[in-house]
């Protein structure tokens, strides 16, 4: 484990971070690009430990490699978020495929890295991530992935917060009631985020948000 020097609380100012990844050269050189903008909390080397330190540490970010022994990355990632965590991830990975970026994506991640174009490329995924953004590598072309998994930072903080009162069942009325707006501008907002989502109903829109992660 990293082990900081000490500081006051008023200097600690950098995100927390965890790296997952059972290749230690590997995780150091992602702590290397990462070491200006976040503080290391932990390194560990399989599914299982990357659980278990994200639930006693609570950091802001994990950076994981999606193959890992005793549990995957994706796992990890899945339990985590069945136990309610919300921890932003980055997956750093070897897999090509447009179609696992997709699943890691669904599955919650907020950023999908291939290590051959890590470095500079690593560190603006981190940034953009803890900015509320979602990142692909480029080299994926982001736009076919795109085109399966619709780009979150389209959403809004507000729609999002409107998006999961409907999730849990909640009428246009009863959720301006609860965030304080009217009940026209909730109406706008699930309209807005039915076109986003390329759906056309309320069920739809529910189904798609669960689909792609944005509700659980």
């Amino acid at each position: 484990m990293h082990t900081n020097s000490a500081r006051s609380p008023r200097a600690s100012v950098k995100p927390k971070l965890i790296i997952a990844d059972d290749h230690r050269m590997v995780a150091e050189g992602v702590q290397h690009i990462l070491d200006d903008d976040f503080d290391l909390l932990d390194i560990v080397a399989d599914g299982d430990a990357l659980v278990d330190a994200v639930q006693r540490l609570q950091p802001d970010l994990v950076v994981a490699d999606i193959n890992m022994p005793r549990c995957n990355g994706m796992d990890a990632l899945k339990r985590l978020r069945q136990a309610g965590f919300d921890t932003r991830f980055v997956f750093l990975t070897m897999h090509m495929e447009p179609a696992l970026a997709v699943a890691a994506l669904r599955a919650g991640a907020r950023g999908y890295i291939l290590k051959n174009s890590a470095g500079e490329d690593l560190r603006n995924a981190a940034l953009q991530v803890m900015a509320g953004a979602t990142y692909v590598t480029p080299a994926l072309g982001a736009r076919y992935i795109g085109g399966q998994m619709t780009d979150m930072r389209n959403l809004t903080s507000k729609q999002l917060q409107v998006l999961r009162l409907v999730g849990e069942g909640l009428r246009s009325k009863q959720i301006a009631l609860q965030l304080g707006l009217s009940v026209r501008t909730v109406e706008a907002h699930k309209y807005t985020m039915m076109q986003v989502l390329g759906v056309h109903s309320t069920l739809e829109l529910v189904r798609r948000a669960q689909d792609l992660g944005l509700l659980f």
